[in-house]
């Protein structure tokens, strides 16, 4: 397990409400003059007459929480509704097109005059997207929605009728929208660790093993952190790969244990807090051995398959960043580590040279997959790359893995063993000007607008982090999913980041994953109907160590 000896803060009683209770803010954790909570303008959502309040929280020194809400408790021009999935239907372009929430406009009004001959009360809307820095924004498309409701369950038993006639769709809130007239309400929590007092240490954990999966709040715990939010994206479907695996870079204390994902930013962190900044990454990763060399194809992951893409020349659909999306690749070759999976590498077809402690070839077993030796390590080959892997391998003789992280400029950068570094995407603000860029990573789906109508366009929960001109390190979430909390659009999180001062920042993984926690309570709402997801890792906030 990635952590840092630490000792415990002890729990007061909650400011308010009981600190066990999702939504509660922690009491102030020490008496020493707070640092200088977020400040400048109001958030940037809705109308500029809106409400807000803003509560912070001296969690240890340096530390703070600080709770914004913005927006009226209700606002009556939201409401439920019905968003129909639209077929190809004769007037697409894609006849065979799977049912989409967008379409053209043709076959949305197609859609709709069949629903109003079934008895429905139907409307097409236009959805128009902002611009973005490399992004020309402008119309998505159409989308098509029955009714408008004050209740979930009203929308929910429209839908059952809709099931009925032959269609599908889901229930939404038009608050998810991301219309600059709605009234709210926000949530938005943000935690701040301002160097010139803070005497602890700040860095990422993804658990006993990098291929499982925990809850933020175990990871918190864990540690004994004081405060912890989740972090990068990871593999989710067994599918896609081994569940908890970042989904791009990974390093921990100085160690690359996930290769990035091609040229996509990721957050950087020292444990003291005083460098922590937002790196575009590439990498090179070689194994060497009797004077010859073969080109690695990634770090701890399941051979053949590289979520979000952004991989090697040769994999499928792309070598580009693709969110959400698995490349595929016959011909691998991947490193493990003793990390990955308690010491147990993925099984199949291929080859694997099995090394100890002192990178010497202990065994090259085929089929792949099985036992690590102590503190050892291996590399697989799948496909043309088997017959390579079993030419350079030979038992007794030393196989060495190297890999190199290199910079935006193409310079090898070489972390220290008290760095940290989580894959991230969007960027949201560079050199304090929101600079948004979902094309470069990855986030822009050719010839499927309604991925990125409800992955940047529309409003969910979302976690943020960056670093002000201060030096400070500013870690965000923003419930959504809910009429609680609206959520945020991506344009709309590089704002909020703006706005709480940050000079640059990046978007986390998000949704379902979005959580906060401090002093072992979580203390957003997170998404998920069956409550907190567990994650591929956390960011935590650590207290000075016992004896530091």
């Amino acid at each position: 397990m990635k952590s840092r000896t630490s000792t415990r803060l002890c729990a007061a009683v909650a400011a308010l409400g009981i600190a066990a209770t999702p939504g509660a803010l922690p009491a102030q954790a020490s008496a020493s003059p707070p640092p200088r909570p977020p400040s400048g303008p109001t958030l940037p959502l809705g109308p500029r007459d809106l409400p807000e309040t803003r509560t912070t929280t001296t969690l240890q020194p340096g530390v703070t929480l600080t709770r914004i809400v913005r927006g009226d408790a209700e606002d009556p021009a939201l409401h439920w509704t019905v968003e129909v999935s639209i077929p190809g239907g004769d007037t697409s372009p894609d006849p065979d097109a799977p049912p989409t929430a967008l379409r053209d406009r043709a076959s949305a009004d197609e859609l709709a005059a069949d629903l109003r001959q079934k008895g429905f009360e139907v409307r097409v809307e236009q959805v128009r997207t902002p611009r973005t820095a490399d992004y020309a924004g402008g119309t998505l498309g159409w989308r098509v929605r029955v009714g408008a409701y004050d209740e979930q369950s009203e929308a929910l038993a429209e839908r059952a009728r809709l099931t009925a006639a032959g269609h599908t769709g889901s229930a939404v809130y038009t608050g998810w929208d991301g219309e600059a007239t709605d009234r709210g309400p926000w949530r938005v929590d943000v935690l701040t660790v301002d160097p010139r007092g803070f005497r602890g240490s700040l860095g990422a954990s993804y658990g006993p093993d990098l291929e499982a999966r925990e809850t933020t709040s175990r990871l918190s715990a864990s540690a004994g952190a004081t405060a912890a939010v989740n972090a990068g994206f990871f593999v989710l479907d067994p599918k896609a790969g081994a569940p908890g695996d970042p989904a791009g870079v990974g390093v921990y204390d100085g160690r690359l244990l996930s290769e990035p994902v091609a040229g996509r930013p990721a957050l950087v962190l020292d444990d003291d807090a005083r460098a922590t900044r937002v790196t575009r990454f590439t990498w090179r990763g070689l194994v060497t051995g009797r004077g010859a060399s073969l080109r690695l194809g990634g770090v701890n992951r399941v051979p053949g398959l590289i979520r979000n893409c952004g991989g090697a020349t040769g994999d499928t659909p792309t070598s580009l960043p693709l969110h959400d999306v698995t490349c595929t690749n016959p011909d691998d070759l991947v490193a493990f580590t003793p990390e990955f999976a308690g010491g147990r590498t993925p099984g199949g077809e291929g080859a694997e040279a099995v090394l100890d402690a002192h990178d010497r070839v202990v065994e090259v077993r085929s089929p792949r997959g099985g036992a690590l030796p102590p503190g050892g390590s291996s590399v697989q080959a799948t496909g043309r790359r088997t017959a390579d892997l079993i030419a350079l391998a030979r038992v007794g003789e030393t196989l060495r893995v190297h890999t190199t992280l290199l910079d935006a400029r193409g310079r090898p950068y070489r972390p220290s063993p008290r760095t940290d570094i989580v894959n991230a995407g969007p960027e949201l603000v560079r050199d304090g000007r929101v600079h948004v860029t979902p094309a470069a990573d990855g986030m822009v789906h050719p010839g499927d607008p309604s991925w990125y109508y409800g992955w940047v366009h529309k409003r969910n929960p979302r976690t943020l982090a960056g670093v002000d001109a201060a030096g400070r390190t500013v870690l965000v979430t923003a419930d959504g999913r809910g009429t609680r909390s609206l959520g945020l659009g991506i344009t709309e999180s590089a704002a909020v980041a703006r706005s709480l001062g940050l000079r640059d920042a990046v978007n986390l993984d998000g949704g379902g994953s979005t959580t906060m926690v401090t002093d072992d309570a979580v203390i957003n709402i997170p998404s998920d109907a069956t409550g907190e997801r567990p994650v591929g890792e956390a960011l935590l906030v650590q207290p000075r160590p016992q004896g530091g």
